[in-house]
């Protein structure tokens, strides 16, 4: 009976999973090369403005690491039309708010206004664009707000350094070696001149993609865009000519410590092809099927029945170029980092050897079928995945196609992507470590 309480439960929650609004959208191009996407819904009196950038910490020179980060905050101070600091109150004083954030990809910058405040957002996002004022004293400024930043994030908070020694242990050529932070010391060395270029190379608009979602008039809207964005003038286009990696074929084992922990941690990371793939799909899949919740296989092994783990996890760090596969866990009492290791692989080796089950199967299509319409559930949401699928994956329509890639997913798939990647000898396995035992 139960088993059917299920069966009929997942039919009803697909069924109304699959009949999830489309999303409409239109786009174009302007003749300066910026990518124009328009998303009208007028059930409410609220409008999102944003702008993505193709510019994130891989396109940084590796002496000079952290730039596209601290453009994040630069892009803040001011323009020639907006005095230095009056940009983050201009948005509250209408009603609005703002954010931006970058990634090793790229760089997002949004507002969500009053649907009359569609001009007020464009405006700004165009004096982003058009009329940046970088100078010494921005810079300066914003040097500090980083480095603060840093310090809270990453150097005095517990694992802050976690992602970072994953990443330059799993990265030997590819600049994903770094993570957006960077590092201090290059931001210390950087001359006025050299911020100056890199705007100059990156924040152009045929290397961005300008989305507008909301309570909005498309005709009004379309005038107001050529109106601030046409007059812009086209940079030069940026070529990327990236070093590729060559194939982990031996694991590599490394230490990192930590001064602000007293609980070590174990990390398998592998290196996974770019999100853009379908086996980048099935990983995610995985992920959730391992750690998932307290019901998922690693969270009820090792922290509910066995009771070695304080934590354990897995994710896929996805990325344009490469991705990251990484599973970790926290010893809980005598437990060593080698025994969880070990109990980690054996439930990796289950998925290569055994079909997942019936049941297990459809709970994850489930489960991405509910994420996948959340993620379209606010004008904000929808204006943050249409950019992305434009700027990174080259296909907008994907908004609306891509429950597709997880509904194809089969248990041989799950499977077969687990055999293709997750080998000892494919991985880095880091030991995480209090810095009281370092010798």
């Amino acid at each position: 009976m139960k088993k059917r309480l299920f069966s009929l439960a997942s039919l009803l929650l697909v069924g109304h999973l699959a009949t999830a609004q489309k999303v409409e959208f239109e786009e174009y191009d302007l003749d300066n090369g910026l990518h124009v996407i328009l998303h009208q819904d007028n059930t409410a009196p609220v409008v999102t403005t944003s702008v993505m950038y193709h510019v994130g910490a891989k396109d940084e020179n590796p002496e000079r690491t952290g730039f596209a980060h601290f453009f994040e905050h630069l892009l803040f101070e001011g323009t020639e039309n907006i005095e230095r600091g009056e940009f983050m109150k201009i948005i509250p004083a209408n009603g609005g708010k703002f954010n931006a954030n970058t990634t090793n990809d790229r760089t997002y910058y949004y507002e969500v206004f009053p649907s009359n405040k569609v001009e007020l957002g464009l405006w700004l996002e165009s004096e982003r664009l058009m009329h940046p004022v970088i100078n010494q004293i921005g810079v300066d400024t914003q040097n500090e707000v980083v480095k603060e930043e840093k310090r809270m994030r990453y150097d005095n908070s517990p694992y802050g350094s976690l992602i970072i020694n994953v990443q330059k242990n799993l990265f030997i050529k590819h600049p994903y070696r770094w993570t957006t932070i960077g590092e201090m010391e290059h931001l210390d060395a950087a001359t006025l001149q050299e911020f100056k270029d890199f705007n100059k190379k990156f924040y152009i608009p045929n290397n961005a993609v300008l989305v507008v979602a909301g309570d909005i008039d498309k005709a009004q809207v379309k005038k107001m865009i050529q109106d601030y964005f046409g007059p812009i003038p086209k940079g030069t286009p940026v070529v990327r000519d990236l070093p590729q990696e060559a194939p982990i074929t031996t694991e590599i084992k490394a230490k990192a410590y930590d001064g602000n922990i007293k609980i070590p941690a174990i990390v398998e990371a592998y290196r996974t092809p770019s999100y853009k793939e379908k086996d980048s799909y099935v990983l995610n899949m995985i992920s959730e099927y391992l750690s998932g919740g307290k019901s998922s296989k690693l969270y009820k092994k090792l922290v509910d029945e066995k009771k070695m783990a304080l934590q354990v996890g897995a994710m896929s760090m996805s990325l344009e170029d490469y991705s990251a596969y990484i599973v970790y866990g926290l010893p809980l009492g005598d437990t060593s980092l080698a025994d969880l290791t070990k109990e980690i692989d054996e439930e990796i080796v289950k998925l290569q050897t055994n079909l997942i089950s019936e049941r297990d199967h459809q709970k994850l299509l489930n489960q991405f079928e509910n994420n996948f319409v959340n993620s379209n559930s606010s004008v904000e949401g929808i204006a943050s995945s249409l950019a992305t699928y434009y700027l990174l994956y080259d296909d907008v329509n994907l908004i609306n196609d891509e429950i597709n890639i997880y509904r194809s997913i089969t248990r041989e798939d799950i499977q077969a992507v687990a055999k293709k990647y997750l080998n000892p000898n494919q991985r880095l396995l880091l030991e995480y470590l209090p810095e009281e035992k370092k010798q």
